[in-house]
């Protein structure tokens, strides 16, 4: 970069005050062509027609021009914590502020999600700053050594130091605004197309900036923490994501689909670090995937070389301290190295010893007082029942193992039913089905052309559902479960059972009736229906607002049971109605029994159709898509977007996995 040339950071700010030149010189161009169309009509009508239509033309653009470039507010669910409350925490906090130069946050709300982040009440796009919030996941508490998060914190402050440059505060908080709102700009929006090609230019024009300054930020952290701890940091903050994701999908979300929460998420997810080492060493080792075209971070990979130069001596004179004019100064000249595969890149350079020995002394006492009741207090905002029952971890996976069995048992019986036109609700009736030999008919009906040993295979895995089903009910088996494994079905007494032994016996008809007969005496209870529990949720794939159903304007979640048909609202309150699909799939889309509702709620006319009552699906042309779908009862369900459709996130992509899935299985 030469000498006359601006910094980045002063180009970033630069490209970011063109969003509100750009929506502006549009709507003068609108308001030009508008005046120049009105100037060849006679006097009198331009007269009388100008004023209302430039009223109507530039009112309207106006305010989807102001739409496009609202920055929404959402703070995330937390708890607060004041410095009276966590001393040592906020002790913690105020290093981190004075390393990086800027003054402490106004507050810090511990949050569910294992992320650190500095929010801004900003407004204009982050040309004007506003109250700025810490937001500290709880997994980072309970997983973290205080120094590594000292660095992880004096990262996320170091994004507003002026150590970085005088314009890489305003840079920083432009770039996180409009990461925010060009996202959600409809490409309905009249306005929305010029601005989103802006919003483009502009990411391109901030890129140098923001990589030099996550790399500068890292450098303020590693000198705050220690190099050691900031590596190390670095490469906790992914894994411990990457992990609490496996937590939520293999323990937390099947209880809650199925109707129940455990009365203590996070010390299951500490648990859950606990039990599996191996799986949080793989993720560190990962290179973790961006996370969206607006993230601003280098490759984890580089970030580490930045911060651990080759130990050589012509290393030690690349690294320096952060500029104070430019952020791409702040840098360290090996940024872009790749460390050799012999290099210990935990370990520190020489020249850091003397940072090491300023590095505040570890607290003698944990950070957050009682943090287990931090957690349960966390809980209740993230993890709100919302009509589920809250039980203990062992119950709560129980049901859930159950309630998927009994989802797979009920969708496999009700094929079989079909196919063999006989009404198939249990194990017994389907031993029957085996005994007189019309299950291998029916199935393979199911899955035609399919060899006999699969049909063979089939028909054993079915049997040994149903058999777990029936042992669970009958009292005779229960769950062991593992914070390591999947979870398995034992006897009472935690000895094994032998249910594919018992499986593939039933399955021949030569000894289908012995088996019955065993089952019965040892307490199988082969007459339970694999019917699901009232208080079991589908799983929410996805949402369409304002669709046509039968002419009936009407909002849709796809769940992967069926489909909610919820009645819509007026035209002109979209937002509202996305506010509303949002809030009922929160909640949950029942797939048992129907609760209770309060009078005079829409929830009397909502319509669950099953994906089991689908007969077929056909896709109508036009430049609106239409779909039919056929129910088993003879009627039809017509489906088309109306011209103001909008969806939740991934709702269209939900939607066609679902008719895809309905074509090829009707």
């Amino acid at each position: 970069m030469s000498r006359n040339a601006p910094p980045v950071a002063a180009r970033s700010a630069i490209a970011l005050a063109g969003f509100p030149v750009v929506a502006g010189l549009q709507l003068a161009a609108v308001l030009l062509l508008l005046w120049t169309i009105l100037s060849v009509l006679p006097g009198a009508v331009a007269l009388r027609a100008g004023v209302p239509l430039s009223i109507a033309t530039v009112g309207a653009l106006g305010y989807e021009t102001w739409r496009a470039l609202h920055t929404r507010r959402r703070t995330p669910a937390g708890v607060a914590v004041t410095r009276g409350q966590a001393p040592k925490l906020w002790e913690l906090i105020d290093g981190a502020a004075a390393a990086a130069g800027v003054r402490p946050p106004d507050g810090v709300t511990v949050v569910a999600d294992a992320t650190a982040a500095l929010g801004e009440r900003t407004r204009v796009l982050g040309l004007i700053g506003g109250r700025r919030d810490l937001y500290l996941g709880l997994p980072l508490l309970q997983a973290l050594p205080p120094a590594r998060l000292r660095a992880v914190v004096a990262h996320e402050l170091a994004h507003g130091s002026p150590k970085l440059g005088r314009w890489a505060p305003l840079a920083y908080r432009g770039r996180v605004a409009v990461g925010r709102t060009a996202p959600r700009i409809s490409r309905r929006n009249p306005a929305g197309a010029v601005l989103r090609a802006y919003a483009g230019f502009y990411r391109r024009m901030d890129a140098p900036f923001s990589r030099a300054q996550e790399l500068a930020a890292d450098r303020i952290a590693a000198d705050h923490a220690g190099v050691a701890d900031a590596v190390a940091a670095l490469r906790d903050m992914p894994a411990l994501a990457g992990m609490q994701r496996l937590f939520h999908a293999e323990y937390v979300g099947p209880g809650w689909q199925a109707g129940y929460v455990p009365d203590d998420v996070f010390g299951g997810l500490l648990r859950v670090l606990a039990a599996r080492p191996v799986e949080m060493s793989m993720l560190r080792a990962t290179e973790p995937e961006p996370s969206g075209p607006w993230d601003t971070h280098p490759p984890l990979a580089e970030r580490v070389a930045a911060l651990t130069p080759r130990p050589s001596p012509a290393s030690s004179d690349t690294a320096s301290a952060p500029s104070s004019d430019t952020a791409s100064d702040a840098a360290p000249a090996s940024a872009s190295e790749e460390p050799s595969a012999s290099e210990d890149v935990s370990g520190e350079p020489p020249s850091s010893e003397a940072a090491d020995e300023e590095k505040p002394a570890e607290p003698d006492e944990e950070l957050v007082p009682d943090l287990p009741a931090l957690g349960r207090a966390l809980q209740a905002v993230a993890f709100p029942p919302r009509g589920r029952t809250v039980v203990s971890w062992d119950e709560c996976l129980s049901f859930a193992r159950t309630t998927e069995m009994e989802r797979e048992a009920e969708a496999a019986l009700a094929a079989i039913s079909r196919a063999s036109d006989a009404a198939v609700p249990d194990a017994a009736h389907l031993l029957t089905l085996v005994a007189d030999g019309r299950l291998r008919a029916a199935a393979g009906a199911v899955f035609p052309d399919t060899s006999p040993e699969e049909i063979t295979a089939r028909i054993v895995d079915l049997l040994g559902l149903m058999l777990a089903l029936a042992a669970l009910r009958g009292g005779v088996a229960r769950w062991r479960h593992s914070w390591t494994g999947a979870a398995e079905v034992v006897a009472v007494d935690g000895a094994n059972l032998n249910l594919a032994e018992l499986a593939a016996a039933a399955a021949d008809p030569e000894t289908t009736e012995a088996v019955r007969t065993y089952l019965t005496e040892n307490g199988f209870d082969l007459a339970a229906r694999a019917d699901q529990r009232a208080s079991a949720r589908a799983r929410v794939l996805g949402g369409l607002v304002n669709l046509s159903a039968d002419g009936t304007r009407t909002d849709l979640l796809i769940t992967d049971l069926g489909l909610l048909l919820v009645p819509g609202l007026p035209r002109g309150r979209g937002v509202e109605a996305k506010r509303r699909l949002t809030r009922i799939a929160a909640d949950g889309v029942p797939a048992g029994a129907e609760p209770p509702v309060e009078p005079d709620s829409d929830q009397e006319a909502r319509r669950f159709v099953p994906f089991a009552d689908v007969a077929g699906v056909t896709v109508l042309p036009g430049r609106r898509k239409g779909w039919v779908l056929g129910l088993r009862d003879g009627g039809n369900l017509s489906l088309r977007p109306a011209l103001d459709a909008d969806e939740l996130p991934g709702g269209w992509a939900a939607w066609d996995e679902a008719v895809i899935f309905l074509a090829g299985t009707r």
